[in-house]
């Protein structure tokens, strides 16, 4: 007979999915955390340090802040841990074009392949970050929290994958240059022009959609891309911020506003997005009713 106390499916994130606390923890979703790096001392995202501290950190030293995904040791250790709890553990990673986080899950499945042959383990790969990434991982969740099997809760974020979305605008184009798509000269020009890049995020990474030159006239652009998107629909929707609460608060009442909401996030950026994206910067990651 089969224990009541062991769940089905256990789903495994990591902390760049920006899910809210009290998601978190009621859908008993296991958070992995990235390491942050500043002058010689390790914070996990999120779990030893906030991201209005680790920002607090990246704009006095740029150059002294770096990120590093945890070890395959140190993922083996999570799945040890999880499979206590459940049969199937599914593991949901930001997009494996910005980040080793996915590559690093399967190779730390192998290391326990043979300590746990009655827990099946998958490694599924978002494509996305941030809230996009945290609306996948949450598909899955609540896949499972209804008692759906493995299969299922895969097929359930799968599908959510296929069309979640994620604007954002950045109050500074000065960091821009580590996303990859802006070169360290022109982000350095457009810091000196006071210019706020668009990025938008479609086949696994950041891309860069325009400039503005004011918040202001960003806010209205990703409005309108999400908008464009959507269209009447009823729409999922989670406000991203680093270290911008007031104007983010405002964001979000206006799309309270202007779309019918099924769910609203209010959430900062995670610091390992943060290192991109600099303070001030506002997003929207959202997806439609079908």
């Amino acid at each position: 007979m089969r224990d009541p106390t062991v769940r089905k499916v256990a789903v495994i994130a990591d902390s760049i999915g920006c899910i809210p606390r009290e998601m978190i923890e009621a859908y008993g979703i296991e958070i992995v955390a990235p390491n942050i790096y500043w002058n010689g001392t390790v914070y996990r995202d999120w779990l030893d340090i906030t991201p209005s501290q680790a920002y607090e950190l990246l704009e006095k030293d740029p150059e002294a802040f770096s990120t590093a995904t945890p070890s395959p040791g140190d993922l083996a250790g999570t799945y040890r841990k999880v499979s206590e709890t459940a049969e199937g553990l599914l593991f949901i990673t930001v997009s494996s074009k910005v980040s080793t986080l996915h590559n690093v899950a399967i190779a730390a499945r192998g290391l326990v392949k043979d300590e746990l042959p009655g827990t099946t383990i998958e490694v599924l790969d978002s494509r996305t970050c941030t809230g996009a990434e945290g609306f996948v991982v949450m598909a899955a969740a609540r896949a499972a929290a209804e008692g759906k099997s493995l299969a299922e809760a895969i097929d359930a974020a799968r599908e959510v994958r296929e069309r979640v979305d994620l604007f954002f605008v950045l109050d500074t184009v000065r960091h821009a240059y580590r996303t990859g798509r802006i070169p360290r000269l022109a982000s350095r020009v457009g810091s000196f022009l006071e210019v706020k890049p668009v990025m938008g995020w479609w086949d696994g990474a950041a891309r860069f959609k325009g400039m503005t030159r004011s918040n202001e006239k960003g806010v209205e652009r990703i409005v309108g891309l999400m908008r464009s998107r959507v269209g009447g629909k009823r729409v999922h929707v989670a406000v991203h911020h680093s270290d911008a609460p007031e104007e983010a608060g405002k964001l979000k009442e206006r799309v309270r506003r202007e779309f019918d909401c099924v769910e609203l996030w209010l959430t900062e950026f995670s610091p390992i997005m943060g290192y991109s994206a600099g303070r001030g910067a506002l997003g929207l990651a959202f997806y439609a009713e079908k």
